[in-house]
């Protein structure tokens, strides 16, 4: 007969909730934690079909130092998720990023670099003359002026971060089973308007509870919640990647680069390169279709910008989801004001592989009543009751 009680229940085990069932055994080896995914396979998890980045290019200082963290991670992730001897292997990328800014995202963005100067920020202010000396390729800059290279910025693999942290957590004690939570069972304080968690109902029939669940389902995030009477303004928006293989061959690594447009593209192994853009028409809901139509519009941005990729192929592509935050494009963590004991690890973005390390940490930390060594209140759940969005520029 299956254990019904636990201290702490994840729903997701994706990125967030491998990394939270990591940290929570790191810091308590004796807690019993349960993780339901409903696709252990992680065939449409939004970790597994990512593009993959990491940086410290945000306009918010919290975002920054989340990216910094995450980097002393990464550097050291495939040590320190050794289970038995075996590691890891992540394939940590650091490429560069290179984002290019026109006169109208001039302001924003140096106001951006001096804080990430400030930060201690492996960042650079690159002017024209130089992206084109350290990039020949990029012919055309017409209205850029200027752009930010971050060189620790890059990008691994998300799948084998994702099965580390779940191959750890597991080793140390935590349980992942497949299934899928369609219910969360709440109980109202008798005299008070406080309600509690209780427990999870599944698809299967299967019923079990705990004081302390966190919900880090992704672009499910909202479709769940909604059964405890939580509206979560998270959108499931899907993004798609295409890999085509150019006739002409760079000497070296490309960074990623991210056009003014917010069209952006990499070289990946096996000499590809990655391209992508995210778009106002994008459809809302659960659609992996992949739309090979959609190419010869970014086709025709990567053609303007460097004409060297005139002759290319389209060898595949894929479709994911973003858990899009409405409000204001920014995490949502932490323990949700009108629910006591359940937290909410929701709404990244599309930033949510590379804040996958602090998340973790973090939910650990407000579960077990720990000082954070980060604070992440800002992205309290509190904003999404007030309608008090944060405010970024840039958002990517």
């Amino acid at each position: 007969m299956k254990p019904k009680n636990f201290d702490v229940i994840i729903i997701g085990g994706g990125i967030m909730g491998s990394s939270t069932a990591y940290h929570l055994m790191m810091a308590d080896a004796s807690l019993k934690v349960l993780v339901i995914e409903k696709d252990l396979g992680y065939e449409k998890a939004s970790t597994a079909l990512s593009m993959v980045n990491a940086r410290i290019q945000f306009s918010l200082k919290e975002n920054v130092l989340i990216s910094q963290y995450a980097f002393k991670i990464l550097e050291n992730f495939e040590d320190e998720m050794a289970v038995d001897g075996v590691k890891p292997a992540i394939f940590y990328r650091r490429e560069g990023n290179l984002f290019l800014h026109d006169k109208k995202m001039e302001p924003a963005a140096r106001r951006a670099y001096d804080m990430q100067k400030d930060l201690g920020c492996a960042i650079e202010w690159w002017s024209p003359e130089k992206i084109k000396q350290k990039y020949p390729i990029y012919e055309n800059l017409e209205g850029i002026v200027g752009g930010t290279f971050g060189s620790e910025d890059g990008h691994f693999d998300a799948y084998a971060v994702l099965m580390g942290y779940k191959s750890k957590a597991k080793s140390m004690g935590a349980q992942f089973i497949q299934d899928e939570v369609v219910e969360l069972l709440t109980n109202k304080n008798p005299g008070g308007t406080m309600t509690t968690i209780q427990g999870v109902k599944t698809i299967l029939g299967e019923t079990f509870f705990s004081s302390q669940i966190v919900n880090c389902t992704g672009a499910w995030a909202a479709r769940l919640v909604k059964t405890g009477g939580i509206e979560l303004p998270v959108n499931p928006v899907k993004r798609q990647v295409f890999a085509v293989t150019p006739k002409f061959k760079p000497d070296g690594p490309l960074p990623l680069t991210v056009l003014p447009s917010g069209f952006y593209f990499r070289t990946e192994t096996g000499g590809l390169l990655l391209l992508g853009k995210s778009m106002e028409e994008d459809p809302i809901g659960f659609d992996f279709t992949w739309e090979d139509d959609r190419f010869e519009h970014l086709w025709g941005e990567l053609y303007d910008f460097a004409p060297v990729f005139e002759s290319l192929k389209l060898i595949k592509g894929w479709a994911g989801l973003y858990a899009v935050n409405t409000l204001d494009a920014n995490a949502i963590l932490g323990e949700w004001p009108q629910l006591s004991g359940f937290y909410l690890a929701n709404g990244f973005s599309g930033h949510g592989l590379q804040q996958g390390p602090a998340v973790g940490r973090y939910m650990t930390e407000l579960i077990l009543k720990r000082k954070p060594v980060l604070d992440l209140s800002i992205f309290s759940p509190e904003r999404v009751l007030l309608k008090k969005p944060i405010f970024e520029d840039g958002i990517v």
